[in-house]
C-alpha cells in the first residue's frame, strides 16, 4: 500500500482476527481507521492496542437495528472507505433483536441497514466481505417470498448452509449496489474480498454458542494446522480497499489451492452470485426489513 494520509477507513468488526490486522496495516500506511465494536470495553482496549492517535471506535450491533441506527448517526466525518467485516459463522439457530434469523441479520441485513445510512458520507468504496463458502449457499427458489422467509428464520436452519446463504448475500448486495452506483451516479464503488482459510477466532463462535468443547478444541486445531495467518488473510480485504484502479464489482481472493491461501487475486464468484434478478429481490426484501431505503 501506498501513503494513506488523510484517509479515512470503517472497519466493521474490527476488534479481532482480519479486521483488526486490517485496520492496523492501513493505520501503518498513514489512514485515519475507526473500527466498530459491540462493547466499548473491549472497543477501548483494541484502541490502546493500536498505539494510535489516528484510531478510534464506534459502537455497534449489527444484531440490532436501533444501534445500527444510532451507530449510523455517530458517524460525522466523511468515509473514504467502508469496509463491511463483521460477521458470524455456523451458529445455532438465533434471532436478532429484529426477529430476523442471526447469520443473515449480522452478515447481510446489518450491513445493508448500515451502508445505506451512510450512503451520503462514503466518497471511494465500499468492500463487503464474503467468504469462498458463498458456494455452498442458496435462496430457495429466489423469489422476494422465499427471501423473506431465510431471513426471519422460516425455513429449515442448517448452521452452515446459512452461513452460505449470507455470504452469497454479501456478493449479490455488492453487484446489486456496483450497478445501483452507476446508474444513480454515486462517488464510490462496490467491491468484494474473501480472506480463504485464515486462523481467526469466527470459526470458534458456533461451537462456544453450543457448548460444544470437542468442536471448539477442533476447530483451534484445524487453525493451526491448515489455515493461513491472519495478517496473510487480511491481504484480499486490504487489496480490495486499496489497489488502484480497481474495476468495480471486482472480487478478490487468495491465488492458491482453492483459493484458501495466498496472495490476492481477482476471481469470480458462483454464477448464482451474478443473477441479477436474483440481487433485486434480495434487495427489495432488504430494504422492507430493515427500513432502510438507499437514495
Amino acid at each position: 500500500m501506498g501513503d494513506l494520509s488523510g484517509k479515512h477507513f470503517l472497519i466493521t468488526g474490527a476488534t479481532s482476527g482480519i479486521g483488526l490486522e486490517s485496520a492496523r496495516e492501513l493505520i501503518r500506511a498513514g489512514a485515519q481507521v475507526t473500527i466498530t465494536a459491540r462493547d466499548p470495553e473491549k472497543g477501548a482496549k483494541v484502541v490502546k492496542e493500536l498505539s494510535s492517535q489516528r484510531a478510534k471506535v464506534l459502537l455497534l450491533d449489527l444484531a440490532d437495528l436501533n444501534s445500527v441506527r444510532k451507530a449510523a448517526r455517530d458517524v460525522k466525518d466523511e468515509i473514504d472507505v467502508l469496509i463491511l467485516n463483521a460477521g458470524v459463522m455456523a451458529t445455532p439457530f438465533t434471532k436478532t433483536a429484529d426477529d430476523f434469523e442471526l447469520q443473515m441479520g449480522v452478515n447481510h441485513l446489518g450491513h445493508f441497514a448500515f451502508a445505506g445510512l451512510l450512503v451520503e458520507k462514503i466518497r471511494s468504496r465500499i468492500v463487503s466481505v464474503s467468504s469462498a463458502a458463498h458456494r455452498m449457499g442458496n435462496l430457495g427458489e429466489g423469489s422476494q417470498e422465499a427471501i423473506r422467509d431465510i431471513c426471519l428464520g422460516k425455513n429449515k436452519y442448517q448452521p452452515w448452509p446459512a452461513y452460505g446463504a449470507s455470504k452469497l448475500a454479501n456478493l449479490l448486495f455488492t453487484f446489486e449496489l456496483e450497478r445501483l452506483a452507476r446508474k444513480a451516479n454515486y462517488g464510490f464503488s462496490a467491491f468484494a474480498a474473501h480472506p480463504g482459510y485464515a486462523s481467526t477466532n469466527l470459526q470458534s463462535v458456533g461451537p462456544k454458542m453450543r457448548g460444544n468443547i470437542i468442536e471448539q478444541r477442533g476447530a483451534a486445531l484445524a487453525n493451526a494446522v491448515f489455515a493461513q495467518s491472519v495478517s496473510r488473510g487480511a491481504l484480499p480485504i486490504l487489496c480490495a480497499a486499496t489497489f488502484p484502479n480497481l474495476y468495480g464489482a471486482s472480487f478478490i481472493g487468495p491465488d492458491g489451492l482453492m483459493e484458501m491461501r495466498g496472495s490476492p487475486k481477482a476471481t469470480r464468484a458462483r454464477s448464482i452470485a451474478y443473477d441479477q434478478g436474483l440481487a433485486r429481490n434480495l434487495w427489495i426484501v432488504s430494504s422492507e426489513l430493515t427500513g432502510v431505503n438507499w437514495r
